[in-house]
């Protein structure tokens, strides 16, 4: 056993176990622990699927625990305070360990929408009363706002023509492309991916509007519109964002309606959750022109269907969701699991706390 703890069970009031129960490398383990030296880590990584690249929380789905492997997995997170990760990212196993474990204070979710995995768990609002639950939002932030940087620059600079035109070995007529400074950006949803997006684009020149359930001032946007006037503001956009998390009021909210009042040849970008988006009407947006491109790194099924159009449109870009990726995705996500713990054990506030009504 690779743990950093005083023995099993034996965990100082003023000390916080924790159980790695997701992949996570012996530096970063060491890491967390000088950190937060109040942490006593237990982490063994043969019940730990190896992971195939930076930020794969799931790890190798070939990975497998023999039945002794698997019951000391499931005593470790019966046995632990806190949770690095849901056990195996999956949410039954969630739900199990804190029916099972009455000392179980606080889980960390890897994903920056974690509420979404803690919802599908089932559990009743008494059963998570006593456990606080927290999210990695922010750690994919700037890598989010990148890809909706390039999402707008490859459609407003005609990208799939450019394309065209060379494998065809066409030196065509000139033709002026759009300018991102000229443009109004709508970022939908002002999370941490909305106001780094938001950000960028104030830098780049461009009038950047909002829409978010909570209205308030956000640094480089203009003006924050609730949803109930989302339809009504799309009109306005050059470019529209989606970074909106998986909640019970975002599914669908970019809808036929909303699509049906774009300003004719505005482009689209996809980072926060697919289920928020109406894919069938957003296809149709793009097969007739209403919408002139979209960059998309995130759909309501993931695998993408082989039968959505948009595998088809030549103005459309797949990207597997991978957007979100850093190569040092999980050194930060670390840091932050390290400060929260802090946090706990100072009796402070946790940071991105989960919603237990809308889960985000």
């Amino acid at each position: 056993m690779n743990s950093q703890d005083s023995p099993e069970g034996t965990a100082m009031p003023d000390r916080l176990r924790v159980f790695v129960c997701t992949p996570l490398t012996d530096e970063l383990c060491s890491l967390v622990t000088s950190l937060e030296p109040r942490i006593d880590l237990v982490v063994e990584q043969d019940l730990l699927p190896p992971m195939r690249w930076a930020g794969d929380h799931d790890g190798d789905p070939g990975f497998t625990r023999t039945p002794a492997q698997q019951a000391r997995f499931e005593a470790l997170c019966d046995g632990a305070e806190a949770l690095y990760g849901i056990p195996d990212t999956k949410p039954a196993q969630l739900a199990r360990t804190v029916r099972a474990n009455p000392s179980l204070r606080w889980v960390h979710t890897m994903a920056a929408g974690g509420g979404s995995q803690v919802k599908a768990s089932g559990l009743t609002l008494d059963e998570m009363a006593p456990v606080e639950f927290t999210t990695s939002a922010g750690a994919h932030a700037d890598t989010l706002a990148e890809f909706a940087v390039f999402g707008v620059m490859a459609g407003a600079k005609d990208l799939p023509k450019l394309q065209r035109l060379q494998r065809e070995r066409t030196w065509s007529t000139r033709w002026a492309m759009k300018q991102v400074f000229q443009m109004t950006v709508l970022v939908v949803g002002m999370g941490s991916i909305g106001r780094a997006t938001a950000l960028r684009f104030a830098a780049l020149g461009a009038r950047v509007i909002g829409v978010n359930r909570s209205i308030g001032e956000v640094p480089g946007v203009e003006r924050v519109h609730p949803p109930t006037e989302l339809a009504a503001v799309v009109g306005q956009a050059d470019a529209i964002i989606n970074t909106l998390p998986q909640a019970n009021d975002t599914t669908g909210l970019i809808s036929a309606e909303v699509l049906a009042n774009v300003k004719p040849g505005a482009i689209f970008v996809s980072t926060g959750r697919g289920t928020c988006v109406d894919e069938d009407a957003l296809a149709a947006a793009l097969a007739d022109g209403r919408l002139s491109y979209a960059a998309l790194d995130v759909f309501a099924v993931e695998p993408l269907p082989a039968s959505s159009p948009l595998w088809d449109l030549e103005n459309v870009l797949v990207s597997p969701h991978t957007g979100a990726l850093n190569p040092a995705e999980d050194e930060i996500i670390a840091r932050m699991f390290a400060d929260n713990a802090r946090r706990l054990l100072d009796g402070e506030e946790l940071v991105n706390r989960i919603d237990r009504v809308n889960f985000y």
